[in-house]
């Protein structure tokens, strides 16, 4: 039998998260700097035979029906690129909350297209594995190489790696699930004191005292509309920023998972055993943002 091979999807995490406007098609302009947690769902591919997909974990119950799983679209985009792409298995242990702010799908998918690639032996590289990305979703792309970015355009637009500080965090999600499509819809423009990241500053900062100060003065422009769909974001937000050590507290993507900042992972997981009592039927995770596991 073929040996399955492994990738982890990672968490995606938007330490920010600017919108700059609303498109004539519909689709927002964003700004958003992007890390990756080093824990998330695993995917596995055993080579050989037709593709199919089996989903288990602790979260299988809310990934929805497998046809529509995005593993599987983006399988079948790639297959439309390369002819002759060796498909086979794919098992998903779900483990990310869906429809959360973390990118759980796009990083399911991000982490297909890198085990279809290992299989058929194409270099991470290959312009097909970010045209099969596009094609299946605007986060898969910054999901694909998870290393922090920023992300701009509607998600398409990405920066080279960006070499930031590691930060300790903890990530809560309520056990509320938020619609991207509603959350947006609820966005209205307004004035911020500064405008998005530049590139060219966020790569002059070195300490982790500089990126915390950076943080601190941007935003997440949908927490407001989140929180008008869902209170329990803004009462998760205050809970977090009552915890001893929290540097900084801020809501990821179109949440509703937040995220606090931590000096260290210990005062992180001292955290997160505290919200895990609080939320018992949401979700907590201790973690370091920075590149994926």
């Amino acid at each position: 039998m073929p040996v399955p091979l492994v990738e982890t999807a990672s968490a995606k995490v938007n330490l920010t998260l600017r919108v700059l406007g609303r498109r004539a098609d519909g689709y927002h302009e964003l700004s958003s700097l992007v890390a990756f947690a080093d824990s998330g769902d695993r995917l596995s591919l055993t080579p050989g035979g037709e593709l199919t997909l089996t989903v288990g974990g602790s979260r299988a119950a809310q990934a929805g029906a497998d046809a529509d799983n995005l593993v599987l679209k983006a399988a079948r985009a790639l297959a439309a690129r390369i002819p002759g792409l060796v498909a086979g298995t794919f098992q998903l242990d779900k483990e990310l909350p869906v429809a959360a702010g973390l990118g759980g799908g796009s990083a399911d998918a991000a982490a297909a297209l890198r085990l279809l690639a290992r299989a058929s032996d194409l270099p991470p590289g290959d312009p097909r594995l970010y045209e099969a990305a596009r094609a299946t979703g605007a986060d898969v792309p910054v999901c694909l190489d998870p290393r922090p970015r920023l992300m701009w355009g509607i998600g398409e637009k990405l920066s080279e790696p960006l070499n930031l500080p590691k930060l300790s965090a903890v990530l809560v999600n309520p056990g509320v699930a938020l619609a991207t499509k509603d959350v947006f819809a609820g966005w209205s423009q307004a004035a911020h004191p500064l405008p998005p990241f530049d590139l060219a500053a966020l790569q002059k900062i070195r300490d982790r005292e500089q990126l915390l100060q950076a943080l601190a003065r941007q935003a997440n422009d949908l927490e407001a509309p989140a929180i008008k769909l869902a209170p329990a974001v803004g009462d998760l937000l205050a809970v977090l920023r009552t915890l001893a050590g929290c540097r900084l507290v801020r809501m990821s993507g179109s949440g509703a998972t937040c995220f606090g900042i931590f000096d260290g992972i210990a005062e992180a997981r001292s955290a997160a055993d505290a919200l895990c009592n609080k939320y018992p039927r949401g979700w907590v995770r201790a973690c370091v943002l920075g590149g994926a596991a």
